[in-house]
């Protein structure tokens, strides 16, 4: 069975890569998996025997029908549920579950939105993700982005090292990274809202090369920017990617909590 090129699919193959991803999932007996993109199985294979129940979702029909008949017993026995659907439409369980993935580059901050912001989060997500998206989630070069900060909002991630493109079949141009993301609450945003911290958010890093204070201007007035940025201990001519996410959360609750601008 061929890859296809649309659905961004590239197959793991190697069965080291699959054990290192199940212990830093941290696998254990009473869990419920929900694995995206499960291609031909290597990686499930290994969560049946370790996890409770695995939900597995994948978008392609042919893949579907094969992991019918290569898991029918799993199935049968309802330890193994199969179903075809895009996972950008599926509605996550209401139940506790973890959240394991190889998934195509192209949907990976959807993904990410979908399920951190999700009214029925995963406990943690474990992923296989391109090596520089990770790199740059965990700001390897000192500077946050809105991917990192939004990430980090509502979890901790862990970069736990690259898996190199010969690991996966076609090979795809790039190397892979496991990526880690544990402790997953919405608790950053008590005191505040998840939308409108993502507003501010955005308008923070409208023009990156800009100051963050000038890039807040339709906030608030320059001279009440100076004052707060003051009062959070930060410089008047730091840029958006310089904040981490606890310099954003004193920003937002210092203009809207106490400052009481309006957007």
């Amino acid at each position: 069975m061929k890859a296809k090129k649309s659905l961004g699919q590239h197959f793991l193959t190697s069965l080291k890569v699959v054990g290192d991803i199940v212990r830093a999932g941290n696998i254990k007996k009473g869990d419920l998996v929900l694995e995206i993109g499960p291609g031909k199985g290597v990686l499930t294979r290994k969560l049946l025997f370790l996890a409770k129940k695995v939900i597995a979702i994948d978008k392609d029909r042919e893949l579907v029908f094969f992991l019918q008949e290569k898991f029918k017993g799993e199935i049968e026995s309802k330890r193994l549920k199969l179903i075809h659907q895009d996972i950008l439409n599926y509605s996550p369980p209401s139940y506790p579950y973890k959240l394991v993935a190889n998934i195509p580059y192209y949907i990976t901050g959807e993904i990410f939105r979908k399920f951190l912001s999700s009214n029925h989060q995963p406990k943690s997500m474990i992923l296989l993700v391109q090596k520089e998206v990770a790199r740059r989630i965990m700001a390897h070069d000192g500077k946050e982005s809105i991917l990192s900060i939004s990430i980090k909002a509502y979890g901790q991630p862990k970069y736990l090292g690259v898996v190199k493109a010969k690991n996966f079949k076609p090979e795809p141009k790039v190397d892979s990274a496991i990526l880690l993301i544990d402790k997953i609450s919405k608790d950053f945003f008590q005191k505040m809202g998840e939308q409108k911290f993502f507003s501010i958010l955005k308008i923070g890093f409208a023009h990156k090369r800009k100051m963050l204070i000038g890039n807040l201007g339709k906030i608030a007035s320059r001279k009440k920017l100076e004052e707060i940025f003051e009062k959070c201990n930060l410089p008047k001519k730091i840029r958006a990617e310089d904040l981490s996410p606890e310099n954003w959360k004193s920003l937002f609750l210092n203009i809207f909590t106490r400052g009481k601008s309006q957007t």
